[in-house]
């Protein structure tokens, strides 16, 4: 037994449009939330004790950190073996195999993450989902990729080659998108309309060393939490803890609902258990405020373009001073 703290939400709060009392049962779903292990046995029993908390608590659905055995190598640009070293196969590697035993041995839907080794090209950071059954119900691929200093992902991940989808767990509509992606309304928009419930963000995030003062760990909760609120879904974030070179992840998992209210959260320093119902009525009640059947999207052709507003200018081609 490892020493986390286990954080629940039994009751959810209120649904402020309800007009009726609903049906449908609650969901109930865990997040495990850790520091990554240099010992690879020693840190899959990490995983495996965390994950049995939560099912011992009754979640259906257990969701875990980006990069789930890895340590986030992309805190230097130029590891040259990293998928060599950190690379997997998508079905039979270890992230797969380990997702499907703990799914088989507590009868649960588990979630994780993983590089995913392809024939050519950086690979992808990928999240998959199996079932209780161990079977394979989703792949995403990560569809935006950070490029800043301490998380140069961009030099190992490829953004992915195909849409985001949404895919049935435990009875409800889930998507999969990671970590860099919760930053993007539009994501969470186009997965809400596509039918999302329930929106889970794998995630690798911490302190930003060339900005000492800064803290995004406020704005990070907020922004998940608005898009939440702006889409309709649930929100589950699971970061990791620790210190792994210049970075001190800041962990502070956590699950929302579709008012944007956050229901738990983990500690910013310890190996937390969250596990929470879920009341997926109130999905379909916070959809009748409108902020999906009132959009103009005749009026936002203006999205399509790119930008690069706040792209740092590189050295060679920065306005000469003579």
């Amino acid at each position: 037994m490892f020493d986390f703290c286990v954080l629940l939400c039994d009751t959810p709060p209120a649904s402020p449009f309800r007009m009726e009392e609903p049906t449908g049962a609650l969901l109930r779903v865990g997040a495990v939330q850790c520091e990554w292990h240099a010992d690879a046995a020693r840190h899959a029993d990490v995983i495996r004790d965390g994950v049995s908390r939560a099912a011992a608590e009754g979640a259906e659905v257990v969701l875990l950190q980006e990069l789930t055995l890895s340590p986030y190598f992309c805190i230097e640009p130029d590891v040259d073996d990293a998928l060599a070293r950190f690379g997997e196969d998508l079905e039979g590697g270890p992230t797969a195999t380990l997702a499907r035993e703990m799914a088989r041995e507590h009868g649960i839907a588990v979630h994780a993450s993983l590089y995913e080794r392809t024939a050519e090209g950086r690979g992808y950071n990928t999240a998959i989902c199996v079932d209780a059954d161990g079977r394979m119900l989703t792949r995403t691929r990560k569809t935006h990729i950070p490029e800043f200093p301490y998380y140069h992902e961009d030099r190992y991940f490829e953004p992915a080659d195909e849409d985001a989808g949404v895919v049935t767990v435990a009875g409800a509509q889930f998507a999969f998108p990671t970590c860099w992606d919760q930053w993007f309304p539009e994501l969470a928009r186009a997965l809400s309309m596509d039918g999302a419930e329930v929106i889970v963000y794998p995630t690798a995030i911490g302190n930003e060393p060339n900005a000492p003062s800064v803290d995004t760990q406020p704005m990070w909760q907020q922004m998940i939490a608005a898009n939440g609120l702006a889409n309709s879904t649930f929100m589950i974030a699971i970061n990791r803890i620790g210190t792994e070179g210049p970075l001190t992840f800041f962990g502070s998992s956590f699950i929302s609902d579709p008012y944007g209210r956050v229901l738990v959260v983990a500690p910013r320093d310890r190996p937390a258990v969250l596990v929470a119902n879920l009341d997926l009525a109130q999905r379909a009640e916070a959809l009748t405020f409108g902020m999906l059947y009132t959009r103009r999207p005749d009026r936002y052709r203006r999205l399509l373009r790119t930008s690069d507003l706040g792209r740092p200018i590189e050295p060679s081609s920065a306005p000469s001073s003579s």
